[in-house]
């Protein structure tokens, strides 16, 4: 493409743009990234996103969200926990509360359900048991404290975690997307020495660190509010609604970066 990095290796700001902070150094990378990389390369090839493979890019999104079932494991029970709440709250100005006993016990119920049946058809259960232990300690919260929103802090500390990650990472000059594409790829940190390349991968973390910035900014107030109806509603519309289109967009830019050799 016309933006590749010159061979002399100087800064061409006209055709490439401003040089971003990932830009700044290419120094030795410690083991440590070199560990992690391995790690999110691994994680990202089981997912199915693995962009040697030349899958099309709904296959790899599909993959991502892990077809029809990982769908339904991670949005059902959000769902039944909503629906409880909404049928059995109560609008007296004494109360404005739903069923948290109930609607907590389906949803975890519902969970450890599909983590049953993956045991038992001996399939990888790790996301289901995952999600079982986020969705017992969400309602062990909620619980303990008698109120329905807080079962959405794990959630609201999930998103703070992830998307913290994904900005320092990208502001120190080691984005985790180009870690894990790396190691996918091969060549380990090596894309380090090439400018479009860290440009790409810098960009890619900053915006899945603001995917992550945005369910918070949205999120957090209805939580003050203690507007649990709306909460859970938001979360299902920012979860797999904004997922799926980070996901094609983050592969279709390291199928540009990596583009197949014709056999």
């Amino acid at each position: 493409m016309s933006d590749a990095p010159r061979p002399d290796g100087a800064a061409d700001s006209t055709a490439n743009g401003p040089v971003t902070p990932s830009e700044e150094t290419t120094d030795a990378p410690p083991s440590a990234s070199e560990a992690l990389g391995a790690a999110l390369g691994g994680a990202a090839r089981r997912a199915g996103l693995d962009p040697a493979e030349g899958k099309s890019t709904g296959h790899v999104v599909w993959a991502a969200m892990g077809g029809w079932r990982g769908i339904l494991e991670s949005v059902l029970p959000g769902v039944v926990f909503l629906v409880a709440w909404t049928v059995t709250y109560d609008p007296d100005p004494d109360v404005r509360s739903g069923n948290l006993l109930l609607s907590l016990g389906l949803s975890v119920g519902l969970a450890a359900v599909f983590t049953i049946v993956r045991l038992i058809q001996r399939q990888s259960a790790s996301a289901a048991i995952g999600g079982l232990i986020a969705a017992a300690a969400a309602a062990g919260l909620s619980l303990w404290t008698g109120r329905g929103e807080d079962s959405f802090i794990p959630g609201f500390l999930t998103n703070t975690l992830y998307g913290t990650a994904f900005l320092v990472s990208a502001l120190v000059g080691w984005p985790l997307i180009g870690l894990a594409v790396g190691f996918l790829m091969g060549e380990g940190t090596a894309w380090r020495t090439d400018k479009r390349k860290r440009r790409v991968f810098f960009w890619l973390s900053i915006a899945w660190a603001s995917l992550f910035a945005l369910r918070l900014i949205v999120q957090l107030p209805l939580y003050f509010a203690g507007d649990v109806t709306a909460l859970g509603t938001v979360k299902l519309i920012m979860g797999l609604p904004l997922f799926a289109p980070m996901v094609a967009v983050t592969w279709l830019a390291v199928r540009a970066l990596y583009p197949r050799t014709p056999k």
